[in-house]
């Protein structure tokens, strides 16, 4: 507990020497986004029965906290491994690589958290409130260690900043539009409608737009959910030990 009480520290420390740099990133692309898509394309739209800014807030959110929690871990692992050689220090260090990997997550995934809180805020001066329940917070918090662990894993495998680049373009850019975040998964051809009902941000959108939702359904959003952290989790710290 010591070690990982250690590195939730350290970045706590990082937390707030970056903290308006943090604070203002994590806002700008979903102010953009509620601008363009909200207020602006969507204005007057229905989808799925509601409003369009109903619809389309959830789903920001969703994409903004993958974002962010990926972000996060993968670029922390990838920058100590690549260039700043910091990776080394904790490798040679008294500390269980498996806690490594967890405190890593869990300081991936609250950036995603915090942003997602900044999201609610903003929402709530501008757009009227969001409707909060427990769920949502539970799905949210899942999807944000969902995409930390993942990004841990691929700070890890990925030895170049290029690498991480592309990554990025051809994984995590075509997820944030394409999971339900901002259209509804139902307009997709079936094929390609199948393929992303896989993937966990489409769980995380069609989760927090919940309303309505029998217990099964809400369920399996939080079991595919859980089930990507897991085996992400398992690998990550897997990985880790053979680089130590």
């Amino acid at each position: 507990m010591a070690a990982l009480y250690g590195i939730l520290w350290q970045e706590f420390v990082l937390f707030k020497r970056k903290f308006w740099s943090t604070t203002i990133g994590a806002m700008v692309s979903p102010t953009l986004y509620l601008i363009a898509f909200g207020w602006g394309l969507g204005s007057g739209m229905q989808v799925e029965g509601r409003s369009y800014m109903e619809f389309v807030i959830p789903g920001i959110i969703a994409m903004s906290t993958m974002l962010v929690s990926f972000s996060n871990a993968a670029n922390s692992i990838n920058i100590a491994r690549m260039y700043y050689k910091t990776f080394e220090e904790f490798m040679v260090a008294p500390v269980n690589m498996t806690v490594f990997a967890l405190g890593k997550i869990i300081a991936g995934a609250l950036y995603g958290m915090y942003s997602a809180l900044l999201i609610i805020i903003l929402v709530s001066v501008f757009a009227g409130g969001l409707p909060l329940s427990p769920y949502f917070i539970l799905i949210t918090l899942l999807n944000c260690f969902v995409f930390s662990a993942g990004g841990f894993l691929a700070g890890l495998m990925i030895n170049s900043h290029g690498g991480m680049a592309k990554f990025s373009n051809f994984v995590i850019t075509p997820m944030s539009f394409l999971c339900g975040t901002f259209f509804s998964i139902e307009k997709m051809p079936l094929v390609l409608k199948y393929f992303i009902q896989v993937l966990p941000l489409t769980h995380t959108s069609i989760g927090l737009r919940s309303t309505g939702e029998g217990i099964a359904a809400m369920a399996l959003h939080f079991g595919v959910l859980a089930g990507y952290f897991i085996v992400l989790f398992i690998v990550g710290a897997c990985y880790c030990k053979k680089v130590e």
